[in-house]
C-alpha cells in the first residue's frame, strides 16, 4: 500500500535524487534549498507559519512495504505579492498587412509579464521512474491528493491556483527556447538560470528587455516549444485539465512550458471534499475515494474503496491503519468521479 504524508528531513537524499531528474523551481536540485523547503513545510503542517507568503506543503508518496519515499508534490499558498511578482512570458498576436503586395502576416509575440495578485500554486510533482505506470495509479494519487488537502483547508488558499507545466527538454536537460531567446539577454546556461531563480528572480526583471519580442525571429524548432509540454508531462497536464485548469497564453520564461490556472472553488475535487466519521469494515462495491486523517503522526492520505453507511464511511481496517485512524475518527473524504455512493455532507474541518 502507498500513502501520502508530509516530507521529513529523512527524505532529503531521495528528494535530492528526484530533483536532479527534473528542473522544477518548486523542487530545486540543491541540498540546502531542499532542506529549507522541508523545514518550511513541516512548520506549515504544524501551523507554525502564520505568513501566507511562507506557507507551503511538501508531500511525499511512501511505499509502506519498503518505507521509502517514491514521489513528491507541493502546494504553495501564495506565489506572489507586491515586490515579489510571479513572472511569465505573455504570448500574443500581431498582424500586419501590405496593400501594395496584398499580403499579410500574423506573428506570435512574447512579452515579459508580472502578477502580484497572490495565487496559490501546485508544483514540484515527480514520481520515481520505477513506479510510473503502476497498477495503483500512483501518478494520479500524487497529483490529485493536493485538491483533497485544499478542500479540507480551503481558507488557507487563494481564489485561484496556478500549475507550471515543464516544457520539452533536450537529451542533456537543456532547452532550445532558452538557448535561442533567454540566453541572448541573460548569459547563464538553462541549468544555472533555473537554479538561481529558486533563490531570486530579480535578474529576469533587470535584464529581460521591455516590450514585445517577435517569435518569428527564433528558429522554428525553438518557436515550436512555446506553450508545449514534454511527453512525460502530458499525463499530468491532462489530469489538471480534467479538473478545470486552462491555458491563458502565459508560459515559463526558461523552458516555454505553459502555466495553467483555475478558480479553486471550481475544482470538482475541492468542492466534493468533506469530513466524515469512519468505521472499519468490508466495504462492498468498487467506489473509490481519497481519504485522510491528521493524527499524532501528522497528515496521512491514500486512495481506497469505501462504502457509505448512514452518516459514516466504511473503510477496510488496513486503510484506517495506513492513515493512522481508528473507528469513529473524523477523516477527510473525497469521492472520486466514478463513485456512485453519495455521502451526507457535514461541516469541513
Amino acid at each position: 500500500m502507498f500513502v501520502i504524508r508530509p516530507a521529513i528531513l529523512d527524505d532529503l537524499p531521495t528528494l535530492l535524487k528526484l530533483a536532479k531528474m527534473v528542473h522544477f523551481i518548486n523542487l530545486p536540485a540543491d541540498k540546502e534549498l531542499l532542506a529549507a523547503k522541508i523545514g518550511r513545510s513541516r512548520r506549515s503542517f504544524t501551523g507554525e507559519v502564520e505568513d501566507i507568503r511562507q506557507r507551503e506543503f511538501m508531500f511525499v508518496l511512501e511505499d509502506l512495504e519498503s518505507g521509502e519515499a517514491v514521489g513528491t508534490c507541493t502546494i504553495l499558498c501564495c506565489v506572489s505579492w507586491e515586490g515579489h511578482p510571479h513572472i511569465f512570458l505573455k504570448t500574443g498576436k500581431r498582424s500586419f498587412y501590405s496593400e501594395d503586395l496584398q499580403l499579410g502576416q500574423t506573428h506570435t509575440t512574447l512579452e515579459l509579464g508580472t502578477d502580484s495578485s497572490g495565487p496559490s500554486e501546485v508544483g514540484g510533482l515527480i514520481l520515481a521512474p520505477g513506479f510510473r505506470g503502476h497498477c495503483d495509479r500512483l501518478g494520479s494519487l500524487l497529483s490529485l491528493i493536493r485538491f483533497h488537502f485544499i478542500g479540507l483547508h480551503r481558507a488557507m488558499f487563494a481564489e485561484s491556483i496556478l500549475a507550471e507545466m515543464m516544457g520539452p527538454l533536450t537529451p542533456d536537460s537543456g532547452t532550445l527556447l532558452w538557448e535561442y531567446l533567454g540566453r541572448r539577454f541573460i548569459n547563464l546556461s538553462y541549468k544555472e538560470a533555473d537554479l538561481f531563480s529558486s533563490r531570486s528572480k530579480e535578474f529576469l526583471l533587470a535584464l529581460w528587455p521591455k516590450g514585445e519580442i517577435f517569435a518569428s525571429l527564433l528558429p522554428p524548432e525553438a518557436r515550436a516549444l512555446i506553450g508545449k509540454v514534454g511527453d512525460e508531462t502530458e499525463p499530468a497536464k491532462r489530469m489538471l485539465e480534467k479538473q478545470g485548469f486552462k491555458y491563458h497564453g502565459h508560459v515559463d520564461p526558461f523552458d516555454g512550458g505553459p502555466y495553467l490556472e483555475v478558480k479553486i472553488d471550481e475544482v470538482g475535487l475541492v468542492k466534493a471534499t468533506v469530513s466524515m466519521s469512519a468505521i472499519a469494515g468490508n466495504p462492498a462495491g468498487n467506489s473509490e475515494a481519497f481519504v485522510s486523517h491528521k493524527g499524532r503522526g501528522g497528515f496521512r492520505a491514500t486512495r481506497s474503496i469505501y462504502e457509505i453507511s448512514g452518516d459514516r464511511i466504511v473503510l477496510a481496517a488496513e486503510t484506517l491503519e495506513a492513515i493512522g485512524a481508528t473507528d469513529d475518527a473524523m477523516i477527510g473524504f473525497t469521492p472520486l468521479p466514478e463513485s456512485k455512493a453519495k455521502p451526507r455532507r457535514s461541516k469541513k474541518s
